[in-house]
């Protein structure tokens, strides 16, 4: 708009109409002021007028004859404007331009537009027009035809913010920059109501702008508020979202501000979380929301954001805001569910065994796991202060009766000696640490055994490996002792644990550190026979059984897009090809779906990669394909169809056939 004004006042190629567009205090009048100077300046017509002649004084003190501004909601008539256009027609007394700025334009009635519509269209060369409205659609189209249309926008609100600290700057007045920010944020874009807002604050605070001050005067929330009541939703903290619900009432705050400002908030954490620094940059909110950007995921806050906006309008409907605002705060913890998902667990180096073995004793107590013979050994070797007689692992016998397991609580039985091998008869109480060991199995007569090998030497802590999560056989360097072929040995990234709430083992249940002592680790199959739950086999394919699965929303769509990657016991491994996918909330939802289907407990583990055609989506748009290809070949080779395209030159256009029941060809 400057640009135009200026090429045209330097060039003097000038119309003798303008109509400038724009909401309140955006600078329409002080623009029209300007224009008029420029035309009026006795330096002559240019874009930077004087500001010093008789005309531009007089025109900046609203004394100027040639000058006239018309407010359109108060003299709105067609009496009025018939006055006003009969005093057009004279020359100017003292300018060189009669200018006549009628402010609220669209406030005029139809017979005063059409007064006005001769007069712009043969308008007299001495007189220009100056119009100005916040509506530009309520003034008809034959005076807009006739105008120069120039829309002011909204300043922003760092301009807004940098103009009051000149401002108060040269009026020496302290302030605080938050406190600028937000009487800049509050104005809206008007630079009036920013002046305005600006002296309001400075009488209420004696003179020196604080952001406490300017937020009480406003009436705003401290943004503090809104990111507790963002950690309580993303926590699924029933209470305390409530807590700042009941501090927002008792300090009189708006709930439609606060649900607005939480929308604004919930933006600028999934810009954060896109092009981390860009919405941060000056913030004294930046640490929050950098750290919010890593704690919620990009799913849950497009919900968020998506029922703070609607829940806006249904403040209005509910008994009270207070109500209202509760109920939205409650539906983004409804919507989100009971079950977040969890990010994934490292295992965890095992550096003493006195406190997780006490976890593992309580869980232990309260629910035994049945004997079972499918167990993997692994040999823990003595203490470096016992190095007389390195402890050995003892083989199970060619033709001996099933093991006999012996309870956690007990103390594990003795080991034998190599040099003399004897049956392994329960030893006393020790002084060794009060702890629990995982099942271990007792051998059978010495008669039927085998000398046993030595025992592996003890591995580093750091690769020591946690013998609590069940459905997991335990890493090894090689098969044990009594390998019969059952057992193969599982790489250390094989797969990673998955925490297991229908069946709590602790985790915290390591080896123990006793001489010799051989400790069981169940396998994955041999858990869930001991639960009662037999390994999972896929019947038929799984692109078959994810779209008959009853989920919907985030768990169909992860059912659709992945593929089976295989099943070791009670865990079932799927892989996608979007990562957004791996880490859903509906994957609990269809951890469940597929625990009623295959009946029992069921681990799921979702995996990052490509993808084949094996997919319910891969496989649905095959079959659509195929349908397409069909529907085209039967028209295509339709007698009827054929006759029209050999006799009148008829084609087929391209992408007008839609399959009707057609079944897939073959």
């Amino acid at each position: 708009m400057v640009r135009a004004l200026t090429h045209a006042l330097t060039t003097q190629r000038l119309h003798h109409a303008w109509l400038f567009t724009g909401t309140r205090g955006v600078g329409k009048t002080t623009l029209s002021r300007i224009l008029a100077k420029s035309l009026n300046c006795e330096t002559g017509i240019t874009a930077t007028p004087c500001g010093v002649c008789r005309a531009c004084t007089e025109i900046d003190a609203g004394r100027y004859v040639d000058y006239l501004e018309l407010d359109a909601a108060s003299n709105r008539g067609v009496d009025e404007m018939t006055q006003l256009l009969e005093q057009a027609v004279y020359s100017p007394g003292a300018g060189r331009f009669k200018v006549y700025m009628i402010d609220e334009v669209h406030m005029l009635t139809g017979h005063a537009f059409n007064a006005m519509l001769k007069t712009l269209e043969e308008p007299p060369p001495h007189v220009k027009f100056i119009l100005a409205t916040t509506d530009p659609q309520k003034i008809p189209v034959t005076v807009l035809s006739r105008c120069l249309q120039f829309n002011l926008k909204q300043m922003p609100a760092d301009a807004i913010v940098g103009h009051l600290q000149h401002v108060l700057t040269e009026e020496a007045i302290g302030f605080d920059v938050p406190a600028l920010r937000l009487i800049g944020q509050a104005a809206g874009g008007s630079m009036r109501d920013a002046l305005s807002l600006t002296d309001q604050a400075i009488a209420y605070s004696a003179g020196n702008l604080t952001e406490e001050s300017v937020r009480g005067m406003l009436g705003t929330i401290d943004q503090r508020h809104l990111v507790r009541l963002l950690d309580a939703l993303a926590a699924g903290q029933g209470s305390a979202v409530l807590a700042v619900a009941d501090e927002l009432n008792t300090r009189g705050l708006s709930y439609a501000g606060a649900l607005a400002d939480l929308a604004v908030l919930l933006s600028r954490v999934a810009v954060e979380q896109r092009v981390p620094g860009a919405a941060t940059q000056g913030d004294p909110l930046a640490e929050d929301i950098a750290r919010l950007a890593t704690v919620l995921h990009p799913d849950t806050l497009q919900l968020f954001y998506s029922v703070a906006v609607h829940s806006r309008s249904e403040l209005a409907l509910a008994p009270d805001e207070y109500a209202g605002f509760v109920m939205a705060c409650l539906r983004m913890l409804a919507l989100l569910g009971d079950d977040p998902p969890a990010p994934r667990l490292s295992v965890p180096a095992t550096a003493t065994a006195a406190a997780p073995v006490a976890a593992a004793a309580a869980q232990a107590a309260s629910a035994p796991l049945a004997p079972t013979p499918a167990v993997a050994r692994v040999v823990v070797p003595a203490p470096a202060a016992a190095t007389a007689a390195p402890p050995v692992a003892q083989a199970a016998p060619a033709a001996a009766p099933a093991p006999v397991s012996t309870p956690a609580w007990e103390d594990p039985p003795a080991v034998a000696k190599p040099a003399a091998p004897v049956a392994a008869q329960p030893a006393p109480a020790s002084p060794a640490p009060a702890s629990v060991t995982p099942p271990v199995t007792t051998p059978a007569p010495a008669a039927a055994r085998a000398p046993e090998p030595p025992a592996q030497p003890e591995p580093p802590d750091d690769m020591q490996y946690d013998a609590g999560d069940a459905g997991y056989d335990m890493p090894d360097d090689g098969p044990p002792p009594d390998y019969d072929g059952g057992y193969e040995p599982a790489g250390f990234d094989d797969y990673r644990p998955v925490p297991d709430s229908a069946h709590p083992i602790s985790r915290e249940a390591v080896l123990p550190a006793a001489t010799g002592s051989v400790v069981a680790v169940p396998a994955a199959s041999a858990l869930a026979a001991a639960a009662g739950e037999s390994p999972i086999e896929l019947k038929g394919e799984w692109h078959a059984l994810a779209a008959r699965l009853p989920v919907t929303g985030l768990a169909a769509e992860l059912a659709r897009q992945s593929e089976w990657a295989g099943v070791r016991g009670r865990l079932i491994t799927l892989r996608v090809a979007a990562r957004a996918l791996a880490d859903t909330p509906g994957r609990e939802r269809l951890r469940q779906a597929l625990a009623e289907h295959f009946g029992g407990h069921v681990q799921l583990e979702v995996q990052f990669g490509e993808t084949g055609d094996g997919t319910a989506h891969a496989v649905a748009q095959a079959e659509i394909a195929a349908r397409q290809q069909a529907a085209e070949t039967i028209i295509h080779e339709d007698p009827f169809v054929q006759a029209l395209m050999r006799d009148f030159g008829a084609h087929i256009v391209q992408g007008t056939i839609r399959p009707v029941n057609i079944p897939p060809a073959a």
